[in-house]
């Protein structure tokens, strides 16, 4: 076939949600398009891997971003998933929504249908959540949430810090109430990754004939018949095939590339496109515009323990036995999103909701593991989940194959460093803890480090992101919005955007669940014209 009701454009999170929930009905075609592999990958299935894939293109499309000011004049490093399932793919699966402050904040900017009462409901339609119920989760969706199986003992050392030094511990990130510490939950099932493919689509390929996925297929533009979206061009196996669209073109290739094809397609700033010979099919000058993303920060710290991650004999000895264990028991080591445990903080005591996110890792990362140690340890990312700066993403040149012109634009707005600082000394606190100090043998770069003038210093030459960029096809009814409230790109026809993108503002929180939201909530809007 060549012809499709819809073609969706990228299998990560929101594309796989959309064609998913679209495909259910048998009257309609779905196709969907993806640049990378298929995910039936032992990488991809065994959560331990991700440590391999992150550093390295394997799966991933490894950007980086122009030099930052605000980091010293460093590039920052963009992984995004290059394969079935996008991201979700290859990310540390942990699963965590975003505070209700953030959805009832993108209602108040005038988009109706998203305040937290809105998307609740899509939230646990999506959700197949072993462990907890109630209002606020759901028990029949695709995507599978469950505890950590890694049994590691270092989340009861971090949870014991937290005890010694005051912050309230909680359960369910995802509950009433996000404030806290304690350990994730994650997108796993039976030990293995439960990504966006094997949620909505793997187990249906077979039997919806309505439903086509077509891995290796890379976009290089919509096609318009005037205003209206008609198709989708793609190379594959080096040869460039067109493919027809009757009702819509759904962009869901992410906060990176759906504003690249939009260019690539002649949609944005017209001065930015013709400045690369792309013939300006629509004037929108938002389209790459409202780059958001989580500046973060990690600690790092020696231990002598074999239950941390690490390089050395007796981990090596270690990891053959946590190989055996997981073939026989999908438990253990080999379960284990690196990421296991974490929480949120406020800044202010009045704050509407948590201004930090922490990620404790039972290793030490640095330079997202690009940089290895020997020996064994910890760390501990913080994140500031609303930054003020906002960057841009633009076109290198109008080869579909050039990497995007990424500017996050890290700690341009001064408040954001201001914030950090005292995100930097929070997490120390944590980290100081008796039961943490206790235990490690050496502290690799902050170190005495604790006045504000060091602390900003030390930021500026080691933060990055956390991988969460969002908003550069954002929602709303301003001259710089990209999309409706309906995710239909303003000023033209059948043509939808379903993925972080259209976040007008980043979430407290990872991402992963939001736009798997986006998808559910998209699919109904869709049916319902």
């Amino acid at each position: 076939m060549k012809e499709f009701d819809y073609i969706v454009v990228g299998g990560g999170a929101g594309g796989c949600a959309v064609a998913g929930r679209l495909s259910e009905d048998p009257g309609v075609s779905v196709c969907l398009l993806e640049a990378g592999k298929g995910d039936d990958q032992m990488l991809i299935k065994v959560p331990f891997c991700t440590a391999l894939m992150l550093p390295t293109p394997i799966n991933n499309w490894a950007f980086e971003t122009v030099p930052q000011p605000g980091l010293n004049g460093r590039r920052g490093y963009v992984p995004r998933g290059k394969v079935m399932g996008g991201s979700t793919s290859i990310n540390a699966m942990v699963y965590t929504r975003g505070h209700p402050w953030d959805f009832d904040h993108w209602a108040a900017l005038g988009n109706a249908g998203w305040s937290w009462r809105d998307v609740l409901p899509y939230f646990r339609k999506s959700e197949h959540n072993e462990d907890f119920a109630g209002e606020y989760h759901g028990q029949d969706g695709p995507l599978n949430v469950a505890k950590l199986r890694s049994l590691n003992p270092f989340q009861e050392i971090y949870l014991e810090a937290a005890r010694q030094t005051g912050f309230k511990l909680i359960d369910d990130f995802n509950g009433p109430d996000q404030e806290g510490i304690g350990i994730y939950q994650v997108m796993q099932k039976n030990g293995e990754r439960w990504n966006a493919a094997r949620a909505y689509l793997n187990s249906h390929l077979a039997g919806r004939r309505n439903l086509t996925v077509i891995t290796q297929a890379r976009a290089r533009r919509i096609l318009f018949a005037g205003k209206r979206a008609s198709g989708v061009e793609f190379l594959q196996g080096g040869q460039v095939h067109s493919f027809t669209a009757k009702r819509e073109v759904i962009l869901a290739a992410g906060a990176i590339q759906s504003p690249q094809l939009l260019m690539l397609s002649g949609i944005g700033a017209g001065a930015e496109l013709q400045q690369h010979g792309i013939p300006v099919v629509h004037e929108l000058p938002g389209v790459g515009k409202n780059l958001q993303d989580h500046p973060d920060y990690i600690f790092n710290y020696r231990a002598k323990s074999l239950d941390l991650l690490g390089i050395s004999l007796g981990g090596s000895l270690r990891l053959m036995q946590e190989v055996s264990r997981y073939r026989r028991e999908r438990t253990g080591m080999m379960t284990s999103n690196g990421a296991e445990g974490g929480g949120f903080l406020r800044r202010f005591a009045d704050s509407p909701a948590p201004e930090f996110q922490l990620h404790f890792v039972v290793g030490m990362i640095d330079s997202h593991a690009r940089k290895l140690h020997l020996g064994h340890g910890y760390s501990c990312h913080v994140c500031l989940l609303r930054p003020k700066s906002i960057g841009t993403l633009g076109l290198a040149s109008a080869d579909p194959a050039a990497a995007p012109v990424i500017d996050p634009k890290f700690y341009d707005h001064p408040d954001d460093l201001d914030a950090m600082v005292d995100g930097f000394k929070l997490t120390r606190k944590l980290m100081d803890a008796p039961v943490l100090a206790g235990i490690r043998t050496g502290e690799l770069y902050s170190a005495g480090i604790h006045f504000d003038e060091a602390i900003r210093e030390e930021l500026k030459n080691r933060s990055d992101t956390i991988y969460h960029p969002v908003g550069t096809c954002k929602m709303g009814s301003d001259a710089m919005a990209v999309v409706d409230a309906r995710l239909r790109v303003h000023g033209l026809e059948a043509l939808r955007v379903v993925d972080a993108s259209i976040m007008p503002t980043l979430v407290g929180g990872n991402t992963t669940a939001p736009t798997l939201m986006i998808g559910e909530k998209a699919a109904d809007m869709i049916r319902a014209g």
